[in-house]
């Protein structure tokens, strides 16, 4: 169990590090994404900020995967599901520029970006001892 912990908080930390280094290094590019400028017009500004954001959070899930204690694993996956929940509602209310095909396979895709960390985090409540404060280690 303990290795599915942190293979699930190694995935996180690496999808916020590869969506964090794409929108601050090719802001545009990253906007270019149906899934992401929804039809807006194009704000270089707050995709760097995104991406610098996307990559401080991949720090944290990171140290959470390195680590394992019981406190930064769990506030890691809270932080994480603080950003994936209402980003899951913001999309929802954004699908009719989408394709129907396209709109269901991002819902989907977020979906999952909530049950996984919800999964990972009812782990930790279950079985708190897969989490050791004292040591870091495995």
């Amino acid at each position: 169990m303990r290795r599915w912990l942190r293979v699930g908080l190694g995935f996180l930390a690496a999808t916020q590090l590869v969506v964090g280094l794409w929108a601050l290094l090719l802001p545009a590019r990253f906007f270019a994404l149906e899934v992401v400028g929804m039809g807006m017009a194009y704000n270089k500004h707050l995709m760097l900020d995104y991406g610098a954001m996307t990559l401080a959070s991949a720090v944290v899930l990171g140290a959470a995967t390195i680590n394992m204690g019981q406190w930064i694993t769990r506030t890691a996956l809270v932080m994480y599901l603080t950003w994936a929940v209402p980003h899951f509602f913001v999309h929802l209310t954004m699908l009719d520029h989408l394709a129907p095909s396209t709109a269901a396979l991002l819902m989907v895709a977020l979906g999952l970006a909530i049950a996984l960390p919800a999964g990972l985090l009812a782990l930790t409540e279950r079985e708190p001892r897969l989490l050791d404060d004292s040591s870091g280690r495995i």
